[in-house]
């Protein structure tokens, strides 16, 4: 049958304990299993000569042939799901921004020191995004069913939305949420819109470091001002504030005044940041204030944040599964009921702007 079909993969990397451990992670799960290993990318490309991978996971840097080099190569010869490899350091930050530029489908970090641990620790997170390339775009899959772990909902951060109604003020919001194949449908987006766009908070799932060294680059290529956010930043019009990984971002209001709270924070949804976390406080403190935008990630996290906002009143915007490299939180968003609109990447951000344009021109004709 179809569903028992393992999911194969190369692992590629010069440390011999990071491709010992990785293997006995991905032996362990029953839909999953190592074709093969290799220590630098000339191994790698004589074992695909072989049999072809699923997934590869692919170290950036090796001897002989750098990952980045490796990874073009794949992409423009044979183009396969790479899962990057890449050590906590702002260098490595850098190149693995380029890789997912380049068509990397996600990212595994791991740290200079005490490696081994580290990966065990984040066997689930590595295990779901073997899964996540697996069904990205590039290759068409069907999706494997496993059962998860227990997850913790918004409720063990921030409590359910009261149900009031907000007033409307003169800004919208724009609350987004993303995760793998997020980083280029991110660039997308925020590259589109024109200096004048309204505020937005971000949350990617991404490693902590990663964050400030993806909201830079962002920065110099957009028309509005994109930063990592830091605790009690302003979310004002023509900036954009990206969750910083490893820590919880919400929304909160004072006055006429929105900002963002970023505090450390249990596992949401199994993320941190959580994008369930962000769009339940979009439901209690900006409701009809806000737009929602949910983008291509694996899982669900936002789904029943999405829900939540559109019920304070949000208007809600989930990107087309032919511009998603994995379609599942818009998905699962959609079928919540929590979703008003279903459109593809490339149409998100004039849409958020003629919604803004639609709320400015009421705004000014209500003070006639």
């Amino acid at each position: 049958m179809e569903t028992t079909k393992k999911i194969k993969v190369l692992v590629v990397d010069d440390s011999s304990v990071v491709r010992q451990t990785l293997s006995a992670i991905i032996n362990d799960e029953p839909d999953m299993m190592v074709l093969a290993t290799a220590a630098d990318p000339y191994i790698a490309a004589t074992k695909m000569k072989a049999e072809l991978p699923d997934v590869i996971t692919l170290d950036v840097e090796m001897p002989k042939m750098d990952g980045l080099t490796f990874l073009h190569k794949i992409m423009t010869q044979h183009p396969l799901p790479v899962i990057m490899c890449s050590s906590l350091t702002e260098k490595n930050c850098e190149t693995t921004l380029k890789a997912l530029e380049y068509g990397a489908v996600d990212v595994i970090t791991k740290p200079q020191m005490g490696v081994k641990q580290f990966l065990e620790d984040f066997r689930v997170t590595i295990c779901d995004s073997i899964r996540a390339a697996a069904m990205a775009n590039l290759r068409a899959r069907r999706a494997i069913s496993k059962p998860v772990q227990k997850k913790l909902t918004a409720d063990a951060v921030l409590e359910k939305p009261t149900g009031k109604a907000m007033i409307k003020t003169t800004e919208k919001i724009i609350l987004v949420g993303a995760s793998t194949g997020g980083t280029e449908a991110l660039r997308e987006f925020l590259e589109a819109l024109p200096s004048d766009a309204p505020g937005i908070v971000i949350v990617q799932h991404m490693p902590e470091k990663f964050t400030a060294s993806f909201a830079e680059r962002l920065n110099q290529t957009c028309n509005i001002n994109v930063k990592e956010a830091a605790d009690n930043d302003t979310v004002i019009q023509g900036r954009a504030l990206i969750a910083p990984g490893g820590l919880l971002t919400m929304i909160k209001r004072s006055g006429a005044r929105y900002y963002v709270e970023v505090k450390n924070g249990p596992l949401v949804s199994r993320h941190r940041p959580s994008v369930d976390v962000l769009f339940r406080s979009g439901a209690r403190y900006v409701g009809q204030n806000a737009i929602g935008v949910i983008m291509t990630g694996m899982g669900d996290d936002g789904a029943l944040g999405m829900k939540e906002m559109r019920d304070a009143g949000s208007y809600n915007i989930a990107q087309d599964e032919a511009s998603c490299v994995v379609y599942g939180m818009p998905k699962e968003a959609v079928r919540l009921g929590g979703v008003d609109l279903i459109i593809s990447l490339d149409k998100i951000a004039p849409k958020v702007m003629q919604l803004y344009k639609q709320q400015i021109v009421a705004n000014n004709h209500s003070h006639c």
